[in-house]
Order: C-alpha cells, then structure tokens, then sequence
C-alpha cells in the first residue's frame, strides 16, 4: 500500500514556476509509473507528465519545454517543475502511481495561475 500526498501549489502570475512535489509513504521505487494530472474546474482530469520506474518521461503536449517530471527514489518523491505558467495550466493537480493493476491518488494541490 502507496499512499501519495501532493504539495507545492499555490498563486502564481503568468509566466511564474512552481515546482510541485509528491511524496510517497511507501516506496515510490515500487511504483512503475508516476503521473501528473490536471483538473480544471469543470472539466475532465487530463494527464501532464508521466515517469518510469527506469526514469522515462512522456508529457503532453501542451507543457513540453516548459514542465519537467522527476523521481528521486532514496526520498520517496516525485516532483514537477513548471516553468512559463500560462493561464491554461490553472488547476487542480494529482499525482497517481501504478503498482500492476493497483493504482495510487493523492489528495491533490492547487495551482491558480493569475495577474
């Protein structure tokens, strides 16, 4: 059992960073997959970033060149960096991890992107 607690968010002005961190109870290293989701207010969760037990990335397109995902697995965390914030990055952001057929949810943070 994983259980995952997201933090890091909070206001930020358009083209500001935040780095996003999310901390496993267990060991993320048994998790194969780590993933970043975002969800809007009223609209479907979609998927940011996403790394590997080995380390590989994949990210949509929306955020490639400015979000970067990463895993340190001696601490147990997961973190994305978002660089360039735009308005459309706003949202409620999770993290979930895959072990097989089992999957992990944190609780979430919110990003708000404003001037």
């Amino acid at each position: 059992q994983v259980q995952l607690v997201e933090s890091g968010g909070g206001l930020v002005q358009p083209g500001g960073s935040l780095r996003l961190s999310c901390a496993a109870s267990g060991s993320i290293s048994s998790l194969y997959t780590v993933t970043w989701y975002r969800q809007a207010l009223g609209k479907q969760r979609v998927l940011v970033a996403v790394i590997t037990s080995s380390g590989g990335t994949n990210y949509a397109d929306s955020v490639k060149g400015r979000f970067t995902i990463s895993r340190d697995n001696a601490k147990n965390m997961v973190y994305l960096e978002m660089n360039s914030l735009k308005f459309e990055d706003m949202g409620m952001y999770y993290c979930c991890g895959r072990q097989g057929v089992r999957e992990y949810w944190g609780q979430g943070t919110q990003v708000t992107v404003s001037s």
